[in-house]
């Protein structure tokens, strides 16, 4: 089990920095895109904001993910990118769907096998 948690944050943790990196540094060129997916995406780009903010936490996840540290932190900052990228796919282009399955079943693997540190989120205080 170990050595699948590894591999699978090492691969997940790849992903991340490869996709974050080449889109601040123009590494690879632009897919090109038509239909909804063409239109989803402008809106995406004409935001200024969201694309930067969603590489920047794929980036400090990607990180973290290589290192081994903060991967619970790193696991629920990702979940909801993972998901949304997983819809995209899904809903928009489906060509992507394999890598897609794979970021958020990954993720959820890594969160269920670092389930004990979730525990206290579950907790009701009062």
């Amino acid at each position: 089990m170990k050595i699948a948690i590894i591999i699978i944050r090492t691969l997940i943790g790849l992903i991340l920095l490869y996709a974050s990196i080449s889109f601040f540094l123009k590494l690879a060129p632009e897919p090109e895109v038509t239909g909804n997916f063409k239109a989803f995406n402008i809106g995406l780009v004409a935001s200024t904001y969201i694309l930067p903010l969603a590489k920047s936490i794929e980036f400090l996840c990607g990180l973290s993910f290589i290192t081994g540290r903060y991967v619970t932190l790193a696991n629920i900052l990702i979940l909801p990118i993972t998901l949304n990228i997983l819809f995209i796919n899904f809903f928009l282009s489906p060509e992507g769907i394999p890598i897609a399955v794979f970021l958020f079943l990954g993720n959820l693997f890594l969160i269920y096998s670092h389930w004990e540190n979730y525990k206290g989120l579950f907790v009701a205080k009062g």
